[in-house]
């Protein structure tokens, strides 16, 4: 005869499914909250929602009816926005322009942060505050210095001196992100790849940097929606250069005065906006992962 020993009660390692709120002060804290989202959804969205149907009417219809839908969808305001604003090179310098600037800083600031984050040699703790400081210097200071700098190198109001103050604008942020995202990465990986032949750059391409994916998802979103965004540097050292979307829309909404065509308008700043919803509905899934990782250490 055998005896059923009463196992003691195994906990699951996984979440438990929150619960719902039972007492008065959690349902007013749940209700409360739920208010401020919907209300936050709301501020966000409807913008969006009004610029992408102005984007279909004409001025006329703007004004007389702001809020109601288009009488005829109106896709020419996109081929005036592209072609006759030149809004469509604009575009491809912006896209050249920032993408190239993504990848420059990602790489550099991987490596940095790789190195300040792994290695300890003399100076390294200064690098990295430099880094820390960096990122509370205002760009507004940076202005001047930085049109001498281009200005001596010859690189004033041309795309590759947009792409160097970009890069250097982005990498502190880059390497602070990324430092405790390598920081964390046991080094028990980085032993058994150098047992088994690897060098420090196979080691931190192969290895190292893949665990980072979702850090480098997380800060190539952050990037790539500050530097798309950005108005005050190309304003302030690209002024007589090759425009960037930003400038370009800038301009589009001024050349005209009281002439405005705003159906126009509106429909280039939709295009503006499209590839930052892009880039974030592809990137989301990463961006909550490193939120949640970030959040488990």
């Amino acid at each position: 005869m055998t005896t059923k020993v009463a196992s003691p009660e195994m906990k699951s390692l996984h979440f438990q499914p929150r619960t719902p709120a039972t007492t008065p002060g959690d349902k007013v804290v749940g209700a409360v909250s739920h208010a401020a989202l919907t209300i936050w959804s709301l501020i966000v969205i409807l913008p969006l929602l009004w610029t992408f149907m102005s984007s279909f009417k004409t001025s006329s219809e703007i004004f007389a009816s702001p809020f109601a839908l288009p009488s005829v969808w109106r896709f020419d305001n996109y081929v005036k926005a592209w072609s006759e604003a030149g809004i469509g090179s604009y575009f491809l310098n912006s896209v050249i322009v920032v993408g190239s600037a993504l990848v420059i800083v990602m790489v550099l600031g991987a490596m940095c942060a790789y190195v300040l984050a792994r290695y300890t040699f003399p100076g390294s703790r200064a690098i990295y505050y430099l880094m820390l400081a960096g990122l509370t210097f205002p760009i507004f200071l940076a202005m001047v210095p930085l049109f001498f700098v281009l200005k001596n190198m010859g690189l004033l109001n041309t795309l590759p001196g947009l792409i160097l103050v970009y890069v250097g604008f982005a990498l502190p942020f880059t390497v602070f992100f990324l430092f405790s995202f390598f920081k964390s990465l046991p080094h028990e990986i980085t032993e058994a790849a150098a047992l088994d032949g690897a060098g420090e750059w196979r080691t931190f391409f192969q290895v190292m940097l893949p665990m980072a994916k979702p850090g480098l998802a997380s800060v190539a979103i952050f990037n790539f929606l500050g530097l798309w965004n950005q108005f005050l540097i190309p304003v302030s050292i690209n002024a007589a250069g090759p425009r960037v979307l930003s400038q370009g829309l800038a301009a589009f909404a001024g050349q005209m005065g009281y002439a405005v065509d705003f159906g126009a308008l509106f429909a280039a700043v939709t295009v503006t906006v499209v590839p930052v919803l892009i880039v974030y509905i592809i990137f989301q899934r990463q961006l909550q992962g490193s939120v949640s990782q970030g959040t488990m250490k």
